[in-house]
C-alpha cells in the first residue's frame, strides 16, 4: 500500500470513505481536485435566509406560531438545519477531501459564527458566495466578496457603523463601529506584523461606513448608504484614498496584497497543512508563491501538494474534532443519509459547525485539542459511532481509515477485541488515528 496515497488522504483531505482504495498517483490526485470541482451544496440564499427570519420574527412579535416546514418543526431553524446537514453529507460523501479542507480553512480564516443569531440563516450562503468561488482564485477577490457579504457585515457590526461628519451621523450623532475594520486588518490580510496602528484602524473604519445591507427591500443583500458614509480623505498605512465605495473596495485589495498579508497567510497555511511549528523553508516557499503570483491562491494550493515538508512527517498534526468526526464517519462507511451524525458529534466535541467562538476561527493545534477530557469524548463517541455499522469489518475500516500508517499494537489490539464495536472503537480511539 502506498503511504503516499494515504498521507494525501489523511493530510490534505478527510481521509478515504470506506471502500475506497488510495490514489495511485496521490500529488495528481491532488491537483486533480483543485482544478475541477463539483458543484457547491444547494442551501438558502441570502434573500431567502432574509425572508424566513422576518416571517419568523413578526409571528413573534404577533405572539403567533412561527411559520413551519412541512414536518412540523419551525421553518427557519428547519432551513438552518437543512444548510447544515448539507455541508455534512458534501464532506462525509465528497472526492474532492482537498478542496473540502480548503474550503474549511477559509471559512475559518474569514469566521462567521451562529453565535450571532441574526446570521444562522445565511451563513451557508456565506460559503457559497464568497468562500467557495474563490478557493483557487485570488485571494483580493475573496477579501472583497467576504467583507461585502451580509453574513460578515452583520456579524461584526459595519450594517450599523456611520461617519460621525456624515449627514447621519451628524443629524443623530451616531459614531464608528470599528469591528470590520479592526478584523480585516488582523485576521484576514496583514496581522498585526504588518504595523498598522489604531489610527489605521479608525481611518478604515471610515472609510467602510457606508457598507451596509438591504434585508427587506430587493436587490436584497450588500448594500452602500452615502448618507452614512463619512466624508474626507483617509490615510491607512501610507496608503491615500477618497471617498465612495470603489473606494473601500480599493482599500481591501490595497491590504489584500500588502507584503505582509503573504507573510501571514503563508504561516498558517504551512501551520494547517505540515506542523504546528511550521518549518521556516515551508513558510518561505509558500510566500514566495503569493507574492510572485499576487495571490492566486491555485497556485499556493498546488505549491502546498509539493512542500516535501508536508510529506516527511506523517501523522505530524493532531486532528481537530472536525477532522476527527469526519474522517471516523468516511472509514466506518456512515451511510449517506446520516450525515446528521457529524454535526451531533461536532457538538459533542465541542467544535459545532459554523460556531466558533470568536471572529479569529477554531485553534489550529495540538495544545487547545489535547486534553484529558476532549480525548475521552472522542473515545466515547466513537463507541457510539461503531454502534451504528455493526456489520462494518474491522479490518477493512482499517484499511480505510489509516493503512501502513496503523500501529502493529493497534492491529494486535483491533484484532482481539471481544465486539465489532470494540474493535472500532479502539481503533477510532488510537493514537494514530488521532493525527494526520
Amino acid at each position: 500500500m502506498s503511504v503516499r496515497g494515504y498521507i494525501a488522504a489523511i493530510r490534505f483531505g478527510y481521509g478515504l470513505r470506506l471502500g475506497e482504495a488510495p490514489p495511485a498517483d496521490p500529488e495528481a490526485w491532488l491537483v486533480g481536485q483543485i482544478d475541477n470541482p463539483a458543484p457547491p451544496p444547494q442551501g438558502l440564499t441570502v434573500a431567502e435566509g432574509f425572508e424566513l427570519a422576518l416571517a419568523d420574527r413578526a409571528a413573534r412579535r404577533a405572539n403567533m406560531e412561527a411559520p413551519r416546514a412541512p414536518n412540523g418543526r419551525a421553518a427557519l431553524a428547519e432551513a438552518i438545519r437543512a444548510d447544515m446537514i448539507a455541508q455534512a453529507h458534501r464532506a462525509l460523501t465528497t472526492k474532492e477531501g482537498y478542496r473540502e479542507r480548503l474550503v474549511d480553512f477559509w471559512m475559518n480564516h474569514f469566521t462567521v459564527s451562529r453565535r450571532v443569531g441574526a446570521i444562522q440563516p445565511i451563513i451557508g450562503a456565506f460559503q457559497r458566495d464568497a468562500i467557495r468561488p474563490h478557493v483557487t482564485g485570488r485571494f483580493a477577490d475573496m477579501v472583497v466578496a467576504v467583507a461585502r457579504h451580509p453574513a460578515m457585515l452583520v456579524y461584526l457590526d459595519n450594517q450599523n457603523s456611520t461617519g460621525p461628519a456624515s449627514p447621519v451621523g451628524e443629524r443623530r450623532r451616531r459614531g464608528l463601529n470599528e469591528n470590520l475594520a479592526r478584523e480585516v486588518l488582523e485576521l484576514h490580510t496583514v496581522s498585526p506584523s504588518g504595523g498598522y496602528t489604531q489610527r489605521d484602524v479608525q481611518e478604515f473604519a471610515r472609510l467602510l461606513t457606508g457598507w451596509s445591507v438591504e434585508s427587506r427591500v430587493p436587490p436584497v443583500g450588500f448594500a452602500f448608504r452615502p448618507a452614512t458614509h463619512d466624508p474626507g480623505e483617509k490615510v491607512i498605512l501610507g496608503r491615500r484614498f477618497g471617498d465612495g465605495e470603489a473606494e473601500g473596495e480599493a482599500a481591501l485589495r490595497f491590504l489584500a496584497e500588502h507584503p505582509a498579508t503573504w507573510r501571514h497567510l503563508a504561516t498558517k497555511l504551512a501551520r494547517h497543512f505540515v506542523a504546528d511549528d511550521p518549518p521556516a523553508e515551508a513558510v518561505r516557499a509558500l510566500e514566495a508563491v503569493l507574492r510572485d503570483t499576487r495571490g492566486d491562491l491555485g497556485a499556493v494550493a498546488r505549491a502546498l501538494v509539493r512542500l516535501p515538508q508536508a510529506w516527511d512527517r506523517p501523522l505530524a498534526k493532531m486532528k481537530a474534532p472536525m477532522d476527527y468526526v469526519i474522517t471516523a464517519a468516511r472509514a466506518i462507511g456512515l451511510p449517506e443519509e446520516r450525515a446528521d451524525v457529524i454535526l451531533t458529534g461536532l457538538a459533542a466535541l465541542d467544535q459545532p459547525l459554523w460556531t466558533a467562538p470568536q471572529p479569529n476561527g477554531w485553534p489550529d493545534g495540538l495544545a487547545h485539542w489535547a486534553s484529558p477530557e476532549g480525548l475521552m469524548r472522542r473515545v466515547d463517541w466513537s463507541y457510539n459511532l461503531a454502534g451504528r455499522v455493526p456489520r462494518a469489518d474491522p479490518r477493512a475500516v482499517a484499511a480505510a481509515a489509516l493503512g501502513p500508517l496503523g500501529r502493529a499494537e493497534t492491529a494486535t489490539a483491533v484484532g482481539r477485541a471481544g465486539s465489532v464495536r470494540d474493535a472500532l472503537t479502539l481503533l477510532l480511539g488510537s493514537p494514530e488515528f488521532m493525527q494526520r
